[in-house]
C-alpha cells in the first residue's frame, strides 16, 4: 500500500511515517509545509530508501495537493497536518480555522476529485483530538458519539474538520475514517509540549512552570503506540467510523511532572531532587480539568493495544532528551529563541 501521509515532518506524522515504512512495509509520500513545529531531520533515516518520497507543500493549496496525488497515485492518505497548541490558538485562534479548518476541507476536496478521475478507491483518515469531547468530570470517560463540546480554539478548529470528515462521506461517498487521540509523547517532541518543556527546563535547572493546580488529567499515549493505531484503522477501520485511541492510563500534570523529576533525579543526582524546582502558575484560560477515552471500539474492530508502559514510555524520552541537548537549543533558537526554553 502506498500512503500519503500530510504533516509527516511533525513529531505523531513522522512517527507514522517511520512505522509505516518499516514495520508495515508500505511506500510513504511525506507532503509537509515545513511551518515552525516541523523537524526535516526526523526522518533522515528513511533518505534514500525506496519506499519513501517528501513532497514540500501546503495543504490549503489545491494545485499542489491535485498534482501530488495525481503523481504519486496513494492508495490511502494519512492526515496529520494541523495546528496542535491550545496555547497559540488561544493567542492567534485565525491560524488554526485556516491550518485545520480550511486545509481539512481543502484537502478533502482533493482526494474525492482524485478517486473520481483515477476511478479507484481511496481510503482518507483524519486524525484528530480527544479535546473535542470537551472536560470531563470524575469517572467520565467519551466513546465514540458523544457529544462535542470543544472548549478552546484548537478543539473547536479540529471539531469542526471532524464534521466536515463526516460530511464528505455522507454527501461524497468519500471513504473516510476519523481518529480522536489522547496526549502523545516521546523522543523528538516540539518542546513547547508539557513533556520535553518539563525535561529542558529541569535540565537547565530552571523553574517548572505547573497550570493551576496542577491536577487536569490527560490520558498519555506513547507516540509510536499512536502510530501503531493510525496503522491498524487504515487496514481495519470502517468507513464512516470514528475510533478514540487511548493507552487508558490517566495522569494528572502534576504526576508527569514528578515522574519527570523523579528520572531526572537518577541522571543528575547532584541536582536533586528536581521536584523542588516546581512551580504553580495561573492557569490558562479554558483549561479543561480531564480528558478520557474509551478505546473498546478500536481494540475490537483492530486487535490494537499499547505496547508500551507509561513508566517504560516516560524513562526512555528523558533519557533521549537529556542525551540529545543539542537537538533541543537548535530547535528552540531556530524556532523562537532559546530564552523562552531556558536554553540559551
Amino acid at each position: 500500500m502506498k500512503v500519503l501521509v500530510t504533516g509527516g515532518c511533525g513529531f505523531i506524522g513522522s512517527a507514522a511515517c517511520r512505522l509505516f515504512v518499516r514495520e508495515n512495509g508500505w511506500a510513504v509520500v511525506n507532503l509537509d509545509a515545513l511551518t515552525y513545529a516541523a523537524d526535516p531531520n526526523a526522518l533522515s533515516d528513511l533518505d534514500g530508501d525506496p519506499g519513501y518520497a517528501f513532497e514540500r507543500a501546503d495543504i490549503r493549496d489545491r494545485a499542489a495537493l491535485d498534482r501530488i496525488l495525481e503523481e504519486h497515485r496513494p492508495d490511502a492518505v494519512a492526515h496529520l497536518a494541523a495546528e496542535t497548541h491550545v496555547d497559540r490558538s488561544i493567542d492567534g485562534p485565525d491560524a488554526f480555522v485556516s491550518t485545520n479548518v480550511v486545509g481539512a476541507t481543502t484537502l478533502l476536496a482533493a482526494v474525492a476529485a482524485y478517486r473520481d478521475k483515477a476511478s479507484r478507491g481511496v481510503r482518507m483518515l483524519h486524525v484528530s483530538t480527544d479535546e473535542v469531547y470537551g472536560s470531563l468530570s470524575p469517572g467520565e470517560i467519551s466513546v465514540e458519539g458523544d457529544a462535542y463540546r470543544p472548549n478552546s480554539p484548537y478543539a473547536a478548529s479540529k471539531a469542526a474538520a471532524d464534521h466536515f470528515a463526516r460530511a464528505w462521506t455522507k454527501t461524497y461517498g468519500l471513504d473516510v475514517v476519523v481518529s480522536n487521540c489522547g496526549n502523545n509523547y516521546g523522543p523528538r517532541q516540539f518542546p513547547e509540549k508539557l513533556i520535553p518543556l518539563m525535561i529542558a527546563k529541569g535540565l537547565a535547572g530552571e523553574a517548572l512552570p505547573v497550570y493551576g493546580d496542577g491536577l487536569n488529567e490527560r490520558d498519555w499515549i506513547h507516540v509510536d503506540d499512536h502510530a501503531r493505531a493510525l496503522a491498524a484503522i487504515l487496514q481495519r477501520g470502517a468507513t464512516g467510523e470514528t475510533y478514540n485511541v487511548g493507552a487508558q492510563d490517566p495522569r494528572t500534570n502534576l504526576d508527569v511532572v514528578r515522574a519527570i523529576c523523579a528520572g531526572l533525579d537518577k541522571l543528575r543526582p547532584d541536582a536533586a531532587p528536581h521536584d523542588r524546582l516546581i512551580s504553580f502558575v495561573a492557569d490558562r484560560p479554558g483549561h479543561d480539568r480531564r480528558y478520557a477515552l474509551d478505546a473498546a471500539r478500536l481494540r475490537a474492530a483492530t486487535g490494537w493495544s499499547p505496547r508500551i508502559a507509561f513508566e517504560q514510555g516516560l524513562e526512555e524520552t528523558v533519557l533521549w532528551y537529556a542525551d540529545n541537548r543539542a537537538w533541543m537549543e537548535e530547535v528552540s533558537a531556530r524556532r523562537y529563541g532559546g530564552e523562552r526554553l531556558g536554553l540559551a
